[in-house]
């Protein structure tokens, strides 16, 4: 009969037992094969990163310095000819990749100026909500989730010359500003409304991040500045917009990426047109790609690609060198 409080005659054998399975589980052996099977569980992800993240870039990056259609056998290698035929040389290029510049370089600067304009104030609004404020942040983000193909092929049957907006302006009784063409069938105002779309798809997540900023600043500060004798209007301009800068320097970062490679929206939308109006650097590099028939233009496309890839990260290193700055 075991006395009370003293253990079981089997208690020193299983802890002898746990003490050689630790011993075992930390063998050099144990560690070994551990290591072998994690290095098996991430191997599928690193393969599938190597060959369609580093050997795809790897083969871009060369392709730009040669002359192919993508059914020839063999690269003609050229070296710094598709950059030049890009940017000076080529006389049937080189215009079209000017053109398409400045229309993108317009969407680069309104994008995110009207972006912010808009975002901002809406994140205030709905930050002073404090009713239906879930519901009235799921409208507002509904842009942004509803699937684009859908939402484009609606803003182009909405801006035709029988729609929805020349209606709504007769209506109003502003029938000076219909577009007998269609808003995107106007030279005029084809690349105006294309910004006002692109502005459309990029408020919501610029509205959610300010915020999120807004619910985040500390209520003292505000009343602390209150308290000084500073107005609503003082408050947003001197306190809370400094305190917002490091999201606007996202959002701009946002904006610009995706004025520089979107051009999903120009492609559904009017394909350039009308003319090449709306044709912007990222949908010319999808025509040099795959609208050329067999033209030998796949090198001038990776190299217009790799010209829209350095220009995006000198505008992300100048936005964090001038976040920097005044942080």
């Amino acid at each position: 009969m075991t006395a009370v409080g003293t253990p079981p005659a089997s208690a020193p054998r299983a802890a002898a037992a746990a003490t050689r399975r630790s011993r075992r589980t930390t063998a050099p052996g144990g560690r070994g094969r551990e290591a072998l099977t994690g290095y098996l569980f991430i191997a599928p992800a690193v393969i599938l990163f190597a060959v369609m993240g580093l050997y795809t870039v790897g083969y871009g990056f060369l392709l730009g310095f040669a002359r192919w259609n993508g059914f020839a056998p063999h690269w003609d290698w050229v070296g710094l000819d598709n950059y030049a035929d890009l940017l000076w040389r080529d006389p049937v290029y080189a215009p079209r990749v000017r053109e398409a510049a400045v229309n993108t370089l317009y969407v680069m600067i309104a994008v995110p100026v009207l972006t912010i304009a808009v975002s901002f104030p809406l994140a205030v609004a709905l930050d002073r909500v404090k009713r239906a404020q879930a519901v009235l942040r799921s409208v507002y983000f509904l842009p942004y989730v509803t699937s684009g193909i859908a939402v484009f092929y609606a803003w182009q049957y909405i801006l035709q010359p029988d729609g929805a907006v020349n209606y709504l302006l007769g209506v109003l009784g502003l029938g000076s500003l219909q577009e007998p063409q269609g808003f995107l069938g106007n030279p005029a105002t084809a690349l105006p409304t294309m910004i006002v779309v692109t502005v459309w798809t990029e408020v919501p997540v610029a509205m959610l991040m300010y915020l999120t900023g807004l619910q985040t600043i500390d209520r003292g500060l505000l009343e602390a500045a209150e308290l000084d004798g500073a107005g609503w209007w003082r408050v947003q301009a001197a306190v809370v917009w400094p305190l917002l800068r490091p999201i606007t320097a996202i959002v701009v970062l946002l904006t610009l990426r995706s004025a520089l490679h979107g051009f999903q929206t120009f492609l559904i939308m009017t394909n350039g047109g009308p003319g090449t109006h709306t044709n912007v650097l990222g949908l010319e590099t999808y025509r040099l790609a795959f609208l050329s028939k067999f033209a030998p233009t796949l090198g001038l496309a990776s190299a217009l690609g790799w010209l829209l890839f350095a220009v995006a990260i000198l505008l992300a290193l100048i936005n964090l060198r001038a976040l920097r700055s005044r942080v």
